[in-house]
This record gives structure tokens, C-alpha cells and sequence, in this order.
């Protein structure tokens, strides 16, 4: 009897028909946790994409719109324009949800009567609270002469005489896909900025045309 416990205990001490899978017990939740941090990364990576491209495209699109009335050379803006300027950034951005995640900030930046840098007028949509890290509408270079332009310090944006830079900037909540288990919510920033592309009425402003003013006190997807 002894004898055939100890050589039952020797072939299962030798029997290696379940090694493979005990190794695979072992090393899937190590896998299954990499591939799952890969798939947070890569989707926080796609929304940085899909966030900046949307960004540049918006810049680029104000730089070109509106209208040139009565044979004048020089074009007129209104509300209505950039109010479909962010519809449309909404649409580019497709299933973000960027209204009703972060917010989009149009600045146009100009020259004052001395020269100096100037936010002219803002415009805003979304429902995250955030201001432009610039300053808001108003800003003056005469009367801040801290304001010396937009952008990184040390590199900032200026807009040249009788011209004007449309200076956009994004900001938008990241919700990972699987929770705060490997990244928590944080805030995605991204600005662009283009000179206007054609001779625009700077003294006209923004006409209001009866479209709704997308207004910065206004922190709304609606």
C-alpha cells in the first residue's frame, strides 16, 4: 500500500499535462491589465488627435469667413457665422461630445488705436467653465501692458497693423474608459491660431445679425 501512495505522489510530482495551463492562469490578468492600460492610452491618444485637428480647423475656418456687401473689397462678419463655425466644429468632432465636455473659445486679436495687442471680440460655446487663458473680451495692451499678445510666453501671437489673428482655444474633460482604474478625468488643452486669409471690415466688428451671441458668460452645449 505504501508503495503505491509514494508512486501515485511520484507521477503526479512528474505529470506536467497541466503546465501550460497554469502558466496562462499566472500571466492572463498581468496581460489582460496591459492590454487594457494599451486601450487607455490609445483611445486618450485618439481624442488628443481628434481634439487638435478639430482645433487647427476651427483657426482656419475663422480666418476665412465672411462676407464681402455692396461691392466692397473688404468682408463683414456676423453672429451667424460663428455660430455655424461651431456647429460645425461639433460635428467634425463627432462622438467627443465636445460641447458637452469642454468648451470652444474664438478670440479675435488686433491692433488698438496705439498699436498695442487687443482682444477685440470673443466668442464661446460649451458647457465646461473655463476662460480663455488670455483674457477675456476687451483685453488691452494699453491698459495691461502685460498683454503683449496670445500664445506661449516668449513666443506670443501678434496681430500687424489693420490685420487681424483668429486665435482658438479647445479645452475638453477626457473621461478614461475604465474609470480611474489607470488614468483619472483630466483636461485636454489645445489652441491654434490663423491670420485672417482676406481684407475683413475690422471697424464693423461682429454684426449682430438676430442670430443668438455665442456668449462667454454662458457655460451651455445648448
Amino acid at each position: 500500500m505504501k508503495n503505491k501512495v509514494t508512486m501515485k505522489l511520484k507521477s503526479i510530482w512528474q505529470d506536467k499535462s497541466g503546465l501550460a495551463l497554469i502558466e496562462f492562469a499566472y500571466s492572463l490578468p498581468i496581460f489582460l491589465g496591459l492590454g487594457m492600460y494599451g486601450s487607455e492610452v490609445a483611445y486618450l491618444t485618439l481624442q488628443k488627435t481628434a481634439l487638435a485637428q478639430t482645433t487647427v480647423s476651427v483657426a482656419d475656418n475663422a480666418s476665412r469667413m465672411g462676407a464681402t456687401l455692396n461691392d466692397d473689397v473688404s468682408k463683414t462678419i456676423f453672429e451667424t457665422d460663428v455660430a455655424q463655425l461651431i456647429a460645425g466644429a461639433e460635428i467634425q468632432a463627432g462622438s467627443l461630445g465636445l460641447l458637452e465636455n469642454g468648451r470652444i473659445i474664438i478670440s479675435s486679436l488686433e491692433q488698438d488705436a496705439d498699436g498695442n495687442q487687443q482682444i477685440a471680440w470673443q466668442r464661446c460655446k460649451g458647457a465646461k467653465n473655463v476662460a480663455s487663458k488670455y483674457g477675456a473680451e476687451g483685453k488691452n495692451g494699453t491698459a495691461d501692458s502685460s498683454f503683449i499678445g496670445m500664445g506661449n510666453t516668449g513666443n506670443e501671437i501678434q496681430a500687424t497693423s489693420r490685420d487681424a489673428v483668429m486665435f482658438v482655444e479647445v479645452t475638453y474633460t477626457h473621461k478614461p474608459i475604465f474609470g480611474d482604474m489607470f488614468l483619472e478625468d483630466f483636461t485636454i488643452y489645445e489652441e491654434a491660431a490663423f491670420n485672417v486669409r482676406d481684407s475683413r471690415d475690422l471697424d464693423a466688428g461682429l454684426v449682430a445679425d438676430g442670430t443668438p451671441k455665442s456668449d462667454c458668460n454662458v457655460f451651455s452645449a445648448v
